[in-house]
C-alpha cells in the first residue's frame, strides 16, 4: 500500500490509523469536515479534502488520482432520536457516496469501518456468522450501521469492488476525548453515581488501527471480522479507570429501571433546550446490554490483539490528563 484516502481521520480512531500508516510510509489524503480538523490534519502532513461525506462531487474529485485503499471511519454516533435525519444521511448516504466514487474511481480496496452493534441487543454470543439484528433493533444508529455496511457488503459480493469490513466492540485507549473518557472525567469530578448494570467488550483503539491496516492487505473480496477484547461489567470499567486516576471507585450497580426514568426525564428537558441530553433510552439499552464476542477470525487471519483492560484504562487516563482534559483529582 503506497497510498490511502481515510474519512474520519481527525477522529479517536482515525488518529491511530493515521499514526500507523504515516509509520509505514504511506502517502494519505483525508476528508475533513471542519476548519478545525482540517487545520490540525495538514499540520500532521496529510493532504485534506474539506467538505462533506455526502458530496458526491467533492469525493469523486477527492479520490483522482486513485489510492491503493479507501478507509471510511467516519460516522455519526449519536443515540438522541432528533438526530437521527443527520446520522443516517452521514451514515447511509455518506458511505453510499463514498463507495459509488470509490468504484468510479477504481480504487482496488475498500475497508469500512462497521460496529458490534450491527448485531443488535443478542443475548447470543457474537461472531461474523451471527444475524445482523440491528438492521431492524430498537438502537437508530446500530440500523444505520448495519444499513451501510449491507451497501458495502452488497457491491463487494457483486464483484464491482474489494472490501473489508471491521466491527469493532468498545473501543478504548489513548486520545478518546468523547467515548469512554467521559467515565474518567465524571470520576475525576466525582460526579459518577454508579456504573450501568450491562458487561462490555472492550478494543484497544491501536490494535483497533493495526487490524484496519492488514484488513487492507488481506486477499479475501469480501470479508468481515468482528473486533472483541477484554469482556468485563462496565463497573470493573469504572474500576479501573478510578484505579488509573489513583480514586476511589463508585461501587454502586445503577438499577436499569432508575437509567431508564433518568433518559426520559433528559430527553424531555433536551426537547426544551435543544442540547442533546446526557442519558438517553438507546444510550441505557446499550449500557444495559450484556455483550460477547468470538472474534478468533481476526486473531487468526489479521494477527490481532486483546489487551488488559487495566493497561488500557491507565492509558486513556495518562493521555486525558497530559492533554488536560480531567479535573485536578487532588
Amino acid at each position: 500500500m503506497r497510498s490511502a484516502f481515510i474519512t474520519g481521520a481527525g477522529g479517536f480512531l482515525g488518529g491511530h490509523l493515521c499514526a500507523v500508516l504515516q509509520r509505514q510510509g504511506v502517502a494519505l489524503r483525508a476528508l475533513a469536515h471542519s476548519d478545525a480538523s482540517a487545520a490540525a490534519l495538514r499540520a500532521a502532513g496529510i493532504e485534506v479534502v474539506q467538505g462533506e461525506i455526502d458530496d458526491a462531487a467533492l469525493l469523486a474529485r477527492a479520490l483522482i488520482p486513485a489510492p491503493d485503499v479507501v478507509f471510511h471511519l467516519a460516522g455519526d454516533t449519536s443515540v438522541w432520536r432528533r438526530q437521527r435525519a443527520r446520522q443516517w444521511r452521514i451514515n447511509v448516504d455518506g458511505t453510499r457516496a463514498l463507495l459509488d466514487a470509490a468504484i468510479a474511481a477504481g480504487v482496488p480496496r475498500f475497508v469500512y469501518t462497521s460496529s458490534i452493534s450491527v448485531y443488535g441487543l443478542t443475548a447470543a454470543c457474537i461472531d461474523e456468522d451471527s444475524p445482523r439484528l440491528g438492521l431492524h433493533g430498537p438502537v437508530h444508529y446500530a440500523r444505520s450501521k448495519a444499513a451501510a455496511e449491507a451497501l458495502v457488503c452488497a457491491a463487494a459480493q457483486s464483484g464491482r469492488i474489494s472490501a473489508a469490513v471491521l466491527q469493532p466492540s468498545h473501543i478504548l485507549g489513548p486520545g478518546d476525548r468523547h467515548n469512554w473518557s467521559r467515565l474518567a472525567q465524571l470520576i475525576a469530578a466525582r460526579r459518577l453515581p454508579g456504573a450501568p448494570p450491562g458487561v462490555g467488550v472492550f478494543a484497544d483503539a491501536r490494535e483497533v488501527a493495526a487490524a484496519h491496516v492488514a484488513a487492507a492487505m488481506h486477499p479475501a473480496a469480501a470479508r468481515a471480522w468482528v473486533l472483541g477484547g477484554a469482556a468485563a461489567p462496565f463497573s470493573a470499567l469504572v474500576a479501573a479507570l478510578a484505579r488509573a486516576l489513583h480514586l476511589p471507585a463508585p461501587h454502586r450497580t445503577l438499577p436499569h429501571a432508575l437509567l431508564w426514568l433518568r433518559a426520559v426525564l433528559d430527553e424531555s428537558a433536551a426537547v426544551c433546550t435543544g442540547q442533546p441530553p446526557a442519558l438517553t433510552r438507546e444510550s441505557v439499552a446499550l449500557a444495559c446490554h450484556h455483550l460477547c464476542v468470538d472474534d478468533a477470525r481476526a486473531r487468526i487471519e489479521l494477527g490481532y490483539r486483546h489487551q488488559p483492560l487495566q493497561t488500557m484504562a491507565d492509558d486513556t487516563v495518562a493521555w486525558l490528563q497530559a492533554a488536560h482534559l480531567l479535573a485536578a483529582t487532588q
